[in-house]
């Protein structure tokens, strides 16, 4: 157990500081593409590199979007298997609060956003903008500006955003799946079954895992399916129990060596990519006026403060799942509050359900909406610090 919370400590810490890059990455991009040079930073993201002959002669933002978000799913479903082998989420008690609430937290925010945009252009997709939490982004605020609170709320924020994640995923490989080639998509479980072949025979050359999860990626994106699948199915995959005189299971190898430059490399370039969208007087003003952004926004902010919090409060009103140790409800309402910024996997749905202006305002969206949400959560998370600090230092008095 002391190692589960070892690795748990040293993944947090990497998503922490992953999490500053990333906002540095999306400051930039905003900046860049409404500066005098916007024209270099759209050449850029539009620069096409890539064998044609293969279908991968794909624009610089595009390898970001399917290539680098792959890298960055394949960590986070190492680190759903291993939480739910053989950390937190093992315990069924303590992981039903973070599943339910992942759940609630991805239902309501669609909920939402279908009646607000209903029957605006679009919204059969872009109802799925506003369902994912940035994991790297609302730790980085949490570790910001709720180093006070009890560990407790890392370890469910932490196994909120992955599940929710996972559930994203899954959102876009269906909704955003066109057609299917059956005949890559069996070349893809084939190559995904031979990894966990190999993964049961305890082979361990990198000579074979790394063509082989190029293979799957390939596949999976020759299939018609968004190639970031590939990455959670492989994560999933992975074995996390060590062998008897192993010192490090596979997943866990894997997150010291991939981790840092998913964190640190793989999100930011998909956010500089990303996050450069027009924000001016005429984007600004017609937001709040359009419903499809106000679908976005309301989705997001409202959506899953109230799907997180509401569904973990009633399941623990009716004793299905337990609060984290140390955390009250007003806690949860902050971390729920987190939950909100979308961010990385919301400007993925945003680039694939919509297009042009409508793409730039739902974009716009979701960044002006993640950063209320870091700002109102961060407040939320100082005064609930400020009530833990003054609890602590009032129980040696109370113990004298």
């Amino acid at each position: 157990m002391t190692q589960v919370r070892s690795e748990l400590s040293r993944y947090l810490r990497t998503e922490t500081v992953g999490g500053s890059i990333l906002l540095i990455a999306a400051a930039v991009a905003v900046l860049w593409a409404n500066s005098a040079w916007s024209d270099a930073y759209f050449s850029l993201r539009d620069f096409q590199v890539g064998p044609s002959a293969l279908h991968l002669n794909l624009s610089l933002g595009t390898w970001a979007q399917d290539a680098l978000l792959a890298v960055f799913f394949f960590v986070a479903g190492l680190e759903l298997k291993r939480e739910l082998v053989v950390g937190e989420l093992s315990d069924r008690k303590k992981a039903m609060l973070p599943i339910i609430a992942a759940v609630g937290g991805v239902v309501t925010p669609a909920l939402i956003a279908l009646a607000v945009g209903w029957g605006e252009p679009g919204i059969e997709q872009a109802w799925a903008i506003p369902v994912a939490t940035d994991i790297a982004f609302a730790l980085g605020v949490l570790a910001l500006t709720g180093s006070r609170i009890p560990a407790g709320a890392r370890v469910f924020l932490l196994s909120l955003a992955v599940v929710d994640d996972l559930l994203a995923i899954i959102i876009i490989a269906t909704v955003f799946t066109a057609s299917i080639a059956m005949l890559w998509l069996l070349a893809a479980v084939a190559g995904a079954a031979l990894y966990w072949f190999a993964q049961h025979r305890r082979i361990t050359t990198p000579l074979l895992y790394v063509p082989l999860a190029m293979f799957v990626w390939y596949a999976v994106h020759e299939a018609g399916i968004h190639a970031t699948l590939a990455g959670v199915v492989l994560g999933l995959l992975t074995r996390v129990r060590p062998d008897p005189g192993e010192d490090e299971a596979p997943a866990t190898r894997l997150e010291h060596r991939i981790q840092p430059y998913s964190a640190g490399f793989c999100v930011p370039v998909f956010a500089l990519f990303a996050s450069g969208v027009p924000v001016n007087a005429e984007v600004l003003g017609t937001m709040f006026t359009d419903r499809l952004t106000l679908a976005i926004i309301l989705g997001l902010l409202l959506g899953k403060t109230i799907g997180i919090f509401g569904v973990s409060w009633l399941v623990v009103r009716l004793r299905i799942a337990v609060k984290p140790a140390g955390l009250d409800f007003r806690d949860m309402f902050a971390l729920s509050v987190l939950g909100a910024i979308g961010f990385t996997v919301s400007l993925l749905v945003a680039e694939l359900a919509l297009e042009g202006a409508e793409q730039e305002k739902a974009k716009a969206a979701v960044l002006l909406t993640s950063l209320a949400a870091s700002l109102i959560g961060s407040a939320l998370l100082l005064r609930r610090g400020r009530v833990h600090d003054a609890r602590t230092q009032a129980e040696p008095a109370d113990n004298g």
